[in-house]
């Protein structure tokens, strides 16, 4: 179970996201499951749910509780995003996710980090402009799909992805990051989960913990 709350609680909550246990249930009916499984998010409790696949199919996308991830992950092409707006965000690492958070009724703005995961501001009409300039945004769905951005290094690649597929970067870089500038083992983790995202282009797949 992996808790959205603001970010002082998610040291903790992360702890059990980025090492699961030995063997990994169902956290609906208490199945063994892989450890690639799906994962379905409780919108009131606000936490990530790793389930079985039986269990992820028996409710429907508009559950006013728990809501299935969507299925696939969608690269945007010709995302518009200058660079002065990047920067607005203060964000001092090159990824961040975007998603609309149901309870808190906005846009929330996030960076992974060695301490799990940082809430930027995102002022409300610099959204609506990103929204304007990018249409594909107008359909994310509340609480289960992201925006991802990849502005590594010269990278400036923009998904559209289940939200497991962030924490599951939040993770990686809870587990691999040493020191101030992260090290060889953590930026080599972050892009191989890149190059296994760019891959996931697409298809329908469940995703494992990072």
């Amino acid at each position: 179970m992996f808790v959205v709350a603001p970010s002082g609680n998610w040291v903790r909550q992360l702890r059990r996201f980025v090492q699961p246990p030995s063997i990994a249930r169902c956290e609906l009916c208490g199945s063994v499951i892989a450890d690639a499984h799906p994962h379905m998010v409780d919108t009131v409790g606000r936490h990530l749910l790793c389930v079985c696949p039986d269990c992820a199919a028996t409710t429907e996308p508009g559950e006013s509780r728990l809501r299935r991830l969507p299925p696939k992950v969608r690269r945007l092409e010709n995302f518009n995003l200058t660079d002065a707006e990047w920067e607005s965000l203060q964000i001092p690492i090159g990824m961040a996710f975007m998603f609309h958070s149901t309870p808190q009724g906005r846009v929330v703005a996030l960076y992974p980090g060695p301490a799990g995961a940082t809430e930027s501001l995102l002022p409300l009409a610099g959204w609506s402009d990103l929204v304007a300039r990018n249409p594909a945004l107008a359909d994310l769905d509340p609480d289960v799909e992201a925006l991802l951005i990849d502005r590594i290094g010269e990278r400036r690649d923009y998904y559209l992805v289940p939200i497991d597929r962030c924490y599951a970067l939040v993770g990686l870089l809870r587990k691999h990051w040493r020191g101030l500038s992260g090290g060889t083992e953590a930026w080599q983790a972050i892009g191989e989960f890149f190059t296994r995202l760019r891959g996931s282009v697409g298809v329908i797949a469940d995703w494992s913990h990072g």
